[in-house]
Formats: structure tokens, C-alpha cells, sequence
């Protein structure tokens, strides 16, 4: 029963944990899907993976709404291809959302709670 509620928590907990993953994999510069995949899947090791559809279609809404913007460069082969970037109001989003939502886990309080 644990690992099944723990099972269910997870999966809900990593879908939230998307749009986090996403831009903090942009924050250092621009990133072609399939490099923004091997960001997220090494940083969380291993515990957060995604689907390139997924991805594709986060990057589409995250672009209509100008918080993420994009290039054609040549790839190594075949056409070019899109490599995403965060806007100046996607940066400011992660950091105002950084502040607001993960900063807290690293207060003495909650690190205590979590030790």
C-alpha cells in the first residue's frame, strides 16, 4: 500500500515538476529539445523524464505566451533545428517564481523538517 501511494504522489509531483525543469534547463542559454530532455533526466537523476511530444508541446504554449522564444540553427544533420531560449520575461517568471516557491525549503526551519 505505501509504495503504491508513494507511486501515485510521485507521478503527481513530476508532471507539476515540468515547467521547473524546463526553464532551469533555458537559464544558462539556449537548448534544442532533445539537450533540454538530457538536462532534465541528468539533473534529477534520473527521477524525472519526459516525452519529447511533451516537451515540444510545453515549449509551444510557453512560446505563445513570449516566456520562451526560439532560433533555427543547422544541426549536425538534416534541417535546422529549434533551439529554445528563455525571453527577459521568462527569466524574470523562474526567478520570481524561485523565490516564491523553492527558496523556502532552504530556510532552517523546513530543512530541520526534512532531515
Amino acid at each position: 500500500m505505501l509504495e503504491d501511494l508513494l507511486n501515485s504522489w510521485e507521478e503527481t509531483y513530476k508532471k507539476g515538476q515540468l515547467t521547473l525543469w524546463i526553464f532551469l534547463s533555458l537559464k544558462d542559454g539556449s537548448k534544442y529539445v532533445n539537450e533540454i530532455k538530457t538536462f532534465i533526466e541528468i539533473n534529477s537523476d534520473g527521477t524525472i523524464s519526459c516525452e519529447e511530444q511533451s516537451l515540444y508541446r510545453s515549449l509551444r504554449k510557453f512560446n505563445h505566451v513570449d516566456v520562451v522564444k526560439y532560433g533555427l540553427k543547422e544541426g549536425n544533420r538534416g534541417p535546422d533545428r529549434k533551439y529554445y531560449s528563455l525571453t527577459s520575461l521568462g527569466e524574470t517568471l523562474l526567478e520570481t517564481f524561485i523565490q516564491r516557491n523553492i527558496k523556502l525549503f532552504f530556510s532552517s526551519p523546513i530543512k530541520k523538517l526534512m532531515e
